[in-house]
């Protein structure tokens, strides 16, 4: 079942070696909470109890008190993408819908409320805007779109591939 508040049906807890996992999975549409620094057991208690899948390059966190947990082997962040998206045969559903600083659910807002809350030049060149009511930031298609969505689309491909042709959603 999926749940409408996480978007896709899983959620993650990334260690704090992992920040820029979690940011990119955010981009993907996971929800991904990155605690800045969290004892081991804090981690495992956290995870636990959020019904999130740890994902951790300390090997020292592997089995330990039920906490179902993925060690992340590659300090190379298309590895890790990789990584999680083949070990758990994940698919991209809702890209660009998680704030990637805070995890909140971003929100399309009329172009009149992102003005004054964005630089003037963003303002009169964009058409469309989104806001996150976690932490207040603004996204519109700026001059990082194009990559940004070209590594979507790279790692989409990432997802069909490990996932075949007949688990294609």
């Amino acid at each position: 079942m999926r749940d409408s508040t996480r978007g896709n049906t899983v959620a993650f807890l990334c260690d704090h070696m992992l920040g820029t996992l979690a940011k990119w999975l955010r981009i993907l549409g996971f929800d991904a909470v990155y605690p800045r620094r969290l004892s081991d057991d804090g981690l495992l208690d956290l995870a636990k109890s959020e019904d999130r899948i740890l994902l951790t390059r300390d090997r020292d966190l592997l089995g330990r008190r039920n906490a179902r947990t993925v060690y992340i082997s590659s300090d190379d962040l298309d590895e890790q993408v990789g990584q999680v998206l083949r070990d758990l045969n994940l698919a991209i559903e809702d890209p660009l819908s998680r704030c990637p600083v805070c995890n909140d659910r971003v929100v399309a807002v009329r172009r009149e409320e992102a003005q004054g809350r964005v630089p003037e030049g963003v303002f009169e060149r964009q058409r469309e805007f989104w806001s996150c009511p976690g932490c207040g930031r603004y996204y519109w298609q700026g001059t990082h779109w194009d990559r940004i969505s070209e590594k979507i689309a790279e790692y989409r491909a990432m997802s069909r591939q490990t996932r075949g042709p007949s688990d294609t959603s």
